[in-house]
């Protein structure tokens, strides 16, 4: 009898056992075909879904009509283990496919120079055809290498580029931040590429590995941990964007008007016809396909519905139900009713009543509450904004006699937001890298320029205070004064006199009948400059030294008067310091070389970039010069330099100054230029010593100052390097132009 109870028992959990496997294998099965069903209304009917691991969602597509048309079109290769998935008109490899995101992620090729092992391609051109183009948004143009300068380029024009300098460890542990690597942003809707590799340093190793590639960011910080991690690849991810061509003219509230997207679906388009397609609320799939946007079942999932009782689906939403005996309060909650007849309706009615009373004065005094509480709030953190950039300073200075600060230069938030009309886009005068500065007109009717910084982080708020603290010190007419700040905003704001006549870099590229810049006003430029810049290094309080001097930092007044703007990078020096040693900063094409090296920045690299500024005025150039067969990544300096050394300074000559300017005026400033662009700084002129030539030279019709003369015998040129007033053919400089010799009889001293 035990045995046969035993043997009932064994089959009862056999029976058991097998009805489990076949309920989970039924779950698993309806799970699966859910999900292929989900993934299947991504793609056309009767299309492929996949290729490989890789999702196709409608408007790509693989075979005829399975593409919304052929720019769409992939092609699945299926030689590969596992297969690859490939643009049809494009010669990328198609990674992942984000309909939500509207991107594409591609692998894209990285280009080396001198690498063992792998074939030399200095330079790289990828052309998007179609509506695919770079994006600005998740990729970075990398460079990595020692001495590598790579440059990005739109055909002929360079369009961004950076600099990665020499280290003994080729480990990029601390970041991609110029030492080995650096890294840029691109700009948006780029489909043109060319990435070229170059050096800065033409007398160093030229034999060192190099690379550079546009990459997806994300995947470069998870990924790349130093130079080795991609010395055996040829390929890195990178994101193109795309969008459809198509109407869009309506929006998620009316799927009536949905434009070229499909049912129950709305649309987002640009300034352009390209437009991105979205499911409606309450609904998924694919928006892009007629009927591609389902109606999500709310009732089937407790996560997506409030209802307390029972529940009904409709499109795009959902209604709750009360059981029999409840009634519905609200959208969600159900009340139940008494069962006593009239009696029971008149509670209800009292008991409705007075809640829909007490829920009015409780969101009442909510609202009050947190209007307290929020203005509070931001009176709190206005004080912290104020002590945190340096308020309480200021008030010192206010209150003090001595104070450079006067009680009106403390703006509130809520005046400047006025003055810039909450800061629309239609005010923006300006943006750089620092920030974005916008015009705006005061309450008593002053126009101003309010200079907002684009992101909230610790070094840009460091800037900002410093540029508070430079400006506060100085009163000149040829440096851009400072009216007021604004501390009670995360990063300080300030407010500048308004200078209406733009940068001198617009006046020098862009030249228009309006203000013509003749060789008088350049002279007149350079040396309002000079002086701002000798005031800043000898005559302020503190040597001040600026440290981005540039021709887009020098503004021209109503009068067309030189302006020094843009202090953000500029630090004050005690007395009984010679330099400042700093991380490398300034801009391309104005760095002094001797800085770039040492990271100790002088007066005399200011000096430097004075000098750059010089030679624009000069030839018309911009300080990196296009790109040419004989030239390319030539610095204009280095251009300049080796054109005096070759006796030909009139080949690079911009026409104005040819045509207007005396021999003797033209060449005593090539020569200032030369002596501000030396190699060593110790042998640059200051910014003193440069006024005066200049000066002397404007007043004695441009003769050199025995300044000029007494430090050109201290430069040691070579003898052939100069024919001028600092070489051995002193008597004449007739090897610069053509014409006349100028004779030293023509030269007068200054004193």
């Amino acid at each position: 009898m035990w045995k046969e109870l035993f043997h009932r028992e064994r089959e009862r959990e056999t029976d058991s056992e097998i009805w489990n496997f076949i309920m989970l294998t039924i779950i698993l099965l309806l799970w699966l075909n859910g999900a292929l069903s989900e993934e299947a209304s991504l793609a056309k009917p009767h299309c492929p879904i996949r290729c490989g691991s890789i999702s196709i969602p409608y408007p790509f597509g693989i075979g005829a009509n399975c593409s919304l048309d052929s720019s769409f079109s992939v092609v699945c290769n299926d030689s590969h283990s596992p297969p690859k998935l490939f643009f049809e008109s494009l010669d990328l490899e198609v990674l992942q496919i984000s309909l939500e995101g509207g991107t594409v992620h591609v692998n894209h090729p990285i280009i080396t120079s001198n690498c063992p092992g792998r074939a030399t391609a200095s330079d790289s051109t990828v052309i998007l055809s179609g509506p695919f183009t770079f994006s600005d948004t998740y990729n970075r143009f990398t460079a990595m290498g020692c001495d590598n300068l790579a440059l990005l380029r739109r055909q002929a024009t360079i369009i961004s580029g950076c600099l990665s300098i020499c280290n003994i460890s080729s480990s990029i542990e601390t970041g991609c931040n110029g030492i080995n690597c650096c890294q840029t942003s691109i700009p948006p809707s780029l489909k043109f590429l060319n990435a070229s590799l170059g050096s800065v340093n033409r007398d160093g190793d030229q034999n060192g590995c190099k690379y550079a590639f546009l990459v997806d960011q994300k995947w470069f910080i998870e990924e790349v941990k130093d130079i080795d991690s991609i010395a055996s690849m040829e390929y890195v991810p990178a994101v193109l964007d795309w969008r459809i061509r198509g109407e869009c003219y309506g929006n998620e509230s009316n799927s009536n008007t949905r434009g070229s997207c499909g049912n129950n679906a709305y649309c987002r388009a640009n300034q352009t016809t390209a437009l991105q397609c979205f499911c409606e609320r309450g609904y998924y799939g694919n928006p892009y396909l007629p009927s591609g946007c389902q109606d999500i079942d709310e009732c089937t999932n407790y996560s997506l519905n409030r209802c307390d009782q029972g529940c009904t689906n409709t499109k795009g939403s959902y209604k709750c139900l009360c059981r029999p005996g409840y009634v519905l309060l609200g959208n969600y909650s159900c009340f139940k009713l008494y069962s006593d007849g009239g009696s029971s309706r008149k509670k209800v009615i009292v008991i409705g009543t007075c809640t829909g009373l007490g829920v009015l004065i409780l969101l009442l005094g909510v609202w009050w509450f947190w209007n307290v509480i929020k203005r509070r709030r931001e009176t709190k953190l206005k004080e912290r904004f104020f002590k945190r950039n340096g308020g309480l300073l200021l008030q010192q200075q206010v209150s003090s006699d001595k104070g450079n600060v006067e009680a009106n230069k403390l703006f509130t938030s809520k005046e400047l937001e006025q003055a810039t009309d909450n800061y629309n886009m239609n005010r923006i005068l300006g943006q750089g890298g620092q920030g974005t500065v916008y015009k705006g007109m005061l309450t008593d009717g002053k126009i101003v320029a309010i200079k907002k910084s684009k992101k909230v982080d610790e070094n840009q708020l460091e800037q900002f205070i410093n540029e508070v603290v430079i400006l506060s010190q100085i009163n000149h007419r040829n440096v851009v004064k400072l009216l007021g700040c604004c501390l009670e905003t995360e990063v300080p704001m300030l407010v500048y006199e308004f200078i209406p006549n733009g940068t001198l870099f617009h006046y020098i590229h862009n030249q228009n009948e309006e203000f013509p810049l003749t060789w008088e006003s350049r002279l007149q430029i350079a040396a309002e400059v000079a002086v701002a810049l000798a005031y800043l290094h000898s005559a302020a309080a503190m040597p001040i030294y600026h440290r981005d001097i540039k021709t887009t930092n020098i503004l021209l007044d109503d009068k067309y008067r030189a302006k020094v703007s843009d202090f953000g990078t500029s630090r004050s020096i005690p007395v009984d310091q010679t330099h400042l040693t700093t991380l490398v900063q300034g801009t391309f094409g104005y760095l002094d070389p001797e800085y770039f090296q040492s990271n100790h920045f002088t007066e005399k690299s200011d000096v430097y970039s004075f000098g750059v500024v010089l030679v624009e005025l000069l030839t018309g150039q911009k300080p990196i010069l296009p790109a040419r067969s004989d030239d390319e990544g030539r610095s204009l300096a280095a251009y300049f330099i080796l054109a005096m050394k070759e006796n030909r300074l009139n080949d690079i000559l911009d026409a104005r100054v040819v045509k207007e300017g005396r021999k003797e005026e033209i060449l005593a400033v090539a020569i200032i230029a030369k002596r501000c662009l030396n190699m060593i700084g110790r042998k640059r002129p200051t910014m003193k010593e440069v006024v005066m030539e200049l000066e002397g030279m404007r007043m004695s019709n441009g003769a050199l100052t025995p300044v000029m003369e007494t430090q050109c015998e201290e430069d040691e040129y070579s003898v052939d390097e100069l024919a001028g007033p600092c070489g051995p053919s002193s008597s004449s400089t007739g090897s610069f132009f053509s014409g006349t010799p100028i004779q030293s009889s023509d030269v007068m001293p200054l004193l």
